[in-house]
Protein backbone atom coordinates (compact mmCIF):
# COMPACT_ATOMS: atom_id res chain seq x y z
CA UNK A 1 0.00 0.00 0.00
CA UNK A 2 2.85 2.32 0.85
CA UNK A 3 4.41 1.58 -2.51
CA UNK A 4 1.14 2.46 -4.26
CA UNK A 5 0.89 5.85 -2.47
CA UNK A 6 4.52 6.67 -3.26
CA UNK A 7 3.93 5.88 -6.93
CA UNK A 8 0.80 8.07 -6.97
CA UNK A 9 2.60 10.98 -5.29
CA UNK A 10 5.54 10.61 -7.70
CA UNK A 11 3.20 10.57 -10.70
CA UNK A 12 1.36 13.65 -9.43
CA UNK A 13 4.63 15.54 -8.89
CA UNK A 14 5.85 14.66 -12.39
CA UNK A 15 2.52 15.80 -13.83
CA UNK A 16 2.64 19.02 -11.80
CA UNK A 17 6.22 19.81 -12.84
CA UNK A 18 5.42 19.13 -16.50
CA UNK A 19 2.36 21.40 -16.35
CA UNK A 20 4.33 24.23 -14.70
CA UNK A 21 7.11 23.85 -17.22
CA UNK A 22 4.67 24.06 -20.15
CA UNK A 23 2.85 27.04 -18.70
CA UNK A 24 6.16 28.89 -18.18
CA UNK A 25 7.06 28.21 -21.79
CA UNK A 26 3.72 29.64 -22.93
CA UNK A 27 4.32 32.84 -20.96
CA UNK A 28 7.83 33.07 -22.35
CA UNK A 29 6.53 32.53 -25.87
CA UNK A 30 3.98 35.32 -25.42
CA UNK A 31 6.55 37.90 -24.30
CA UNK A 32 8.87 36.85 -27.11
CA UNK A 33 6.02 37.30 -29.59
CA UNK A 34 5.31 40.79 -28.22
CA UNK A 35 8.99 41.71 -28.52
CA UNK A 36 9.16 40.43 -32.09
CA UNK A 37 5.84 41.94 -33.20
CA UNK A 38 6.79 45.47 -32.19
CA UNK A 39 6.20 48.07 -29.57
CA UNK A 40 3.03 49.59 -28.21
CA UNK A 41 0.89 52.50 -29.35
CA UNK A 42 0.41 55.65 -27.28
CA UNK A 43 -2.22 58.38 -27.34
CA UNK A 44 -0.72 61.53 -25.78
CA UNK A 45 -3.30 64.25 -25.37
CA UNK A 46 -3.75 67.81 -24.15
CA UNK A 47 -7.22 68.97 -23.15
CA UNK A 48 -8.54 71.90 -21.14
CA UNK A 49 -12.29 71.61 -21.61
CA UNK A 50 -12.63 67.82 -21.87
CA UNK A 51 -13.46 67.59 -25.58
CA UNK A 52 -10.03 66.36 -26.63
CA UNK A 53 -9.78 64.10 -23.57
CA UNK A 54 -12.96 62.31 -24.67
CA UNK A 55 -11.58 61.91 -28.20
CA UNK A 56 -8.23 60.64 -26.85
CA UNK A 57 -9.97 58.06 -24.67
CA UNK A 58 -12.04 56.90 -27.66
CA UNK A 59 -8.92 56.62 -29.85
CA UNK A 60 -6.99 54.69 -27.19
CA UNK A 61 -9.90 52.32 -26.71
CA UNK A 62 -10.42 51.78 -30.43
CA UNK A 63 -6.80 50.93 -31.24
CA UNK A 64 -5.68 49.40 -27.94
CA UNK A 65 -3.21 52.15 -27.00
CA UNK A 66 -1.87 53.50 -23.73
CA UNK A 67 -3.13 56.94 -22.71
CA UNK A 68 -0.95 59.82 -21.47
CA UNK A 69 -2.11 63.31 -20.51
CA UNK A 70 0.15 66.21 -21.49
CA UNK A 71 -0.17 68.51 -18.47
CA UNK A 72 1.06 72.09 -18.21
CA UNK A 73 3.17 73.00 -15.16
CA UNK A 74 0.69 75.84 -14.61
CA UNK A 75 -2.86 74.64 -15.40
CA UNK A 76 -5.03 76.80 -17.64
CA UNK A 77 -7.98 78.59 -16.06
CA UNK A 78 -11.17 79.62 -17.84
CA UNK A 79 -9.80 83.19 -17.82
CA UNK A 80 -6.61 81.94 -19.54
CA UNK A 81 -8.78 80.47 -22.31
CA UNK A 82 -10.86 83.60 -22.96
CA UNK A 83 -10.53 83.96 -26.72
CA UNK A 84 -12.16 87.40 -26.62
CA UNK A 85 -9.49 88.80 -24.29
CA UNK A 86 -6.42 89.98 -26.22
CA UNK A 87 -4.34 89.70 -23.04
CA UNK A 88 -5.41 86.19 -22.01
CA UNK A 89 -2.66 83.63 -21.51
CA UNK A 90 -3.68 81.45 -24.44
CA UNK A 91 -3.96 84.42 -26.81
CA UNK A 92 -0.50 85.69 -25.88
CA UNK A 93 1.04 82.21 -26.17
CA UNK A 94 -0.49 81.52 -29.56
CA UNK A 95 0.76 84.84 -30.96
CA UNK A 96 4.34 84.16 -29.84
CA UNK A 97 6.06 81.67 -32.15
CA UNK A 98 8.71 81.04 -29.49
CA UNK A 99 6.28 80.41 -26.65
CA UNK A 100 6.80 77.02 -25.00
CA UNK A 101 4.66 76.57 -21.86
CA UNK A 102 6.37 74.33 -19.32
CA UNK A 103 5.23 70.73 -18.90
CA UNK A 104 4.28 69.34 -15.49
CA UNK A 105 6.59 66.39 -16.20
CA UNK A 106 8.94 65.09 -18.87
CA UNK A 107 9.18 61.53 -17.54
CA UNK A 108 7.29 59.63 -20.23
CA UNK A 109 9.23 56.51 -21.25
CA UNK A 110 8.99 57.02 -25.01
CA UNK A 111 11.25 54.07 -25.87
CA UNK A 112 8.43 51.56 -25.37
CA UNK A 113 6.25 53.12 -28.06
CA UNK A 114 6.44 52.75 -31.81
CA UNK A 115 3.41 54.83 -32.82
CA UNK A 116 2.36 58.00 -31.01
CA UNK A 117 -1.00 59.63 -31.67
CA UNK A 118 -0.93 63.23 -30.46
CA UNK A 119 -4.41 64.58 -29.67
CA UNK A 120 -5.03 68.29 -29.17
CA UNK A 121 -7.58 71.06 -29.71
CA UNK A 122 -7.03 73.69 -32.38
CA UNK A 123 -6.32 77.13 -30.94
CA UNK A 124 -6.17 80.09 -33.32
CA UNK A 125 -5.87 77.77 -36.32
CA UNK A 126 -2.97 75.63 -35.01
CA UNK A 127 -2.00 73.37 -32.12
CA UNK A 128 -1.61 74.86 -28.62
CA UNK A 129 1.99 75.86 -27.87
CA UNK A 130 2.22 73.23 -25.14
CA UNK A 131 2.08 70.61 -27.90
CA UNK A 132 5.20 72.24 -29.36
CA UNK A 133 6.84 71.93 -25.93
CA UNK A 134 5.88 68.25 -25.80
CA UNK A 135 7.21 67.30 -29.24
CA UNK A 136 10.45 69.18 -28.63
CA UNK A 137 10.95 67.45 -25.25
CA UNK A 138 11.28 63.88 -26.55
CA UNK A 139 13.23 61.99 -29.19
CA UNK A 140 10.82 60.82 -31.91
CA UNK A 141 13.48 59.59 -34.35
CA UNK A 142 12.19 56.58 -36.25
CA UNK A 143 8.80 56.69 -34.55
CA UNK A 144 5.47 57.13 -36.29
CA UNK A 145 3.50 60.21 -35.22
CA UNK A 146 -0.15 60.76 -36.10
CA UNK A 147 -1.92 63.98 -35.08
CA UNK A 148 -5.64 64.04 -34.29
CA UNK A 149 -7.56 67.05 -33.13
CA UNK A 150 -10.84 68.62 -32.13
CA UNK A 151 -11.87 72.02 -33.40
CA UNK A 152 -14.71 74.48 -33.45
CA UNK A 153 -14.13 75.25 -37.12
CA UNK A 154 -10.46 75.08 -38.17
CA UNK A 155 -8.87 72.25 -40.14
CA UNK A 156 -5.94 70.12 -38.92
CA UNK A 157 -3.59 70.89 -41.85
CA UNK A 158 -1.83 74.03 -40.56
CA UNK A 159 -1.07 72.40 -37.20
CA UNK A 160 0.04 69.19 -38.89
CA UNK A 161 2.48 71.05 -41.16
CA UNK A 162 3.81 73.08 -38.25
CA UNK A 163 4.44 69.98 -36.13
CA UNK A 164 6.18 68.19 -39.00
CA UNK A 165 8.61 71.11 -39.23
CA UNK A 166 9.36 70.85 -35.51
CA UNK A 167 10.01 67.09 -35.60
CA UNK A 168 11.31 66.14 -39.02
CA UNK A 169 13.01 62.95 -37.77
CA UNK A 170 9.69 61.16 -37.23
CA UNK A 171 7.62 59.19 -39.72
CA UNK A 172 4.47 61.32 -40.00
CA UNK A 173 1.12 59.88 -41.04
CA UNK A 174 -1.80 62.00 -42.24
CA UNK A 175 -3.77 63.29 -39.26
CA UNK A 176 -7.49 63.75 -38.86
CA UNK A 177 -9.97 66.15 -37.32
CA UNK A 178 -12.58 64.27 -35.30
CA UNK A 179 -15.59 65.23 -33.26
CA UNK A 180 -15.00 64.44 -29.60
CA UNK A 181 -17.66 61.73 -29.76
CA UNK A 182 -16.21 59.92 -32.77
CA UNK A 183 -17.19 56.26 -32.64
CA UNK A 184 -14.70 53.49 -32.07
CA UNK A 185 -15.67 51.99 -35.44
CA UNK A 186 -14.92 55.26 -37.26
CA UNK A 187 -11.60 55.68 -35.46
CA UNK A 188 -10.49 52.06 -36.00
CA UNK A 189 -11.40 52.21 -39.70
CA UNK A 190 -9.35 55.42 -40.12
CA UNK A 191 -6.38 54.05 -38.14
CA UNK A 192 -6.32 50.74 -40.04
CA UNK A 193 -6.44 52.68 -43.32
CA UNK A 194 -3.13 54.42 -42.46
CA UNK A 195 -1.12 51.18 -42.60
Amino acid sequence: MKKFFLMMISAMMILLLTTCSNSDAAVGDKSTTEEVSGKKNLVAYFSCTGNTKTLAQNVAGAIGADLYEIKPAVPYTSKDLDYQDETSRSTLEQRDENSRPALADKNLNMTQYETIIIAYPIWWGIEPKIIDTFVESYNFSGKTIIPVCTSGGSDIRASEDHLKNLVSSANWKRGKLFSRNASGTEIKSWFDGLK
